[in-house]
């Protein structure tokens, strides 16, 4: 089964060039914006007609939040064209199409973990053009799984965990966000998640795409996150809170992002592990 990889220098990429290797049924290629530019549409329909790919995992994004918000048409072409260009060949050569999202596409205020049926409330030029991206692929092309995730971290990539570990060895106090509740998800968890969906889909089974969430397990806030990051290293820094208005960034933050991951695990087994287990295991590697 030949899988192709967009966006292969990111977190999620590199994670999952580590995690193929349990996976030895899968011929992955992976490609750079060098190898695979997704807005180029001359590019992509070469690319597709000589590698014919039985499977796309799109992990090509564009991902900072804030600086969206002034570069909106490139934000545009990525998240959504781009998107759209992909679903169009995945149609074409009948390559099923693995996209990645965002909690950032929900943006509600409910006292309960989000559902997939939940209508989407995106505020923000990266919240709206990964809404758009999701539903170009949607209606494009029906092959289609949409995975929406949250606060992904990994060893590779920048990153809050990264940040914190920098920032913590630097100053002796930080001011951390704690409004915002949510889930951190290690990105090698996400990779081994979407091949272990590829791995059980059946193409006559069409009930198994569409949208679905995946996060690691529990919730947390930003600045628990923090202390917990430096608790496991044996950092010692103070971590004090602020609100997400304090804060004041460019670009909205959703106040909740719990995910609830019934549908994946209904479907396909999938049993998130909680996200303290996941954050040891990755800081283990730093």
């Amino acid at each position: 089964m030949k899988i192709l990889v967009t966006g292969a220098d990111g977190q999620l990429g590199h994670e999952l060039q580590y995690v193929c290797q349990e996976f030895p049924e899968f011929e992955m290629i992976f490609l750079n914006r060098t190898g695979l530019d997704i807005v180029n549409k001359e590019q992509m329909n070469t690319l597709f007609s000589s590698l014919k790919p039985d499977f796309c995992i799109n992990c090509a994004a564009y991902t900072a939040v804030d600086k969206a918000e002034t570069d909106i048409d490139l934000c545009r072409d990525i998240n959504a064209n781009g998107t759209e260009n992909l679903a169009i060949n995945c149609r074409d050569h009948n390559t099923t199409l693995v996209h990645i999202s965002t909690d950032y596409v929900y943006n509600i205020d409910v006292n309960r973990p989000l559902l997939e049926s939940d209508t989407p409330n995106p505020k923000g030029v990266y919240a709206e053009t990964k809404r758009a991206g999701e539903l170009k692929a949607l209606e494009i092309w029906e092959k289609s799984i949409i995975i929406r995730t949250s606060w992904v971290y990994s060893s590779f990539g920048n990153n809050f965990v990264k940040t914190m570990l920098r920032l913590g060895q630097e100053r002796d106090q930080l001011s951390i966000v704690s409004d915002q509740i949510g889930t951190p998800t290690y990105a090698r968890d996400i990779a081994k998640t979407i091949l272990s969906i590829i791995s059980q889909i059946k193409t006559s089974e069409p009930s198994v795409f569409g949208i679905y969430n995946f996060s690691n397990r529990d919730e947390t806030n930003w600045a628990d996150f923090a202390k917990a990051i430096f608790e496991i290293k044996g950092i010692e820094c103070e971590v004090g809170q602020m609100t997400t208005k304090e804060y004041g960034a460019a670009a909205h933050r959703p106040l909740w992002s719990v995910l609830s991951k019934e549908k994946i695990k209904n479907t396909f087994g999938i049993k998130p592990r909680p996200w303290k287990v996941s954050l040891i295991e990755c800081l283990s590697l730093l």
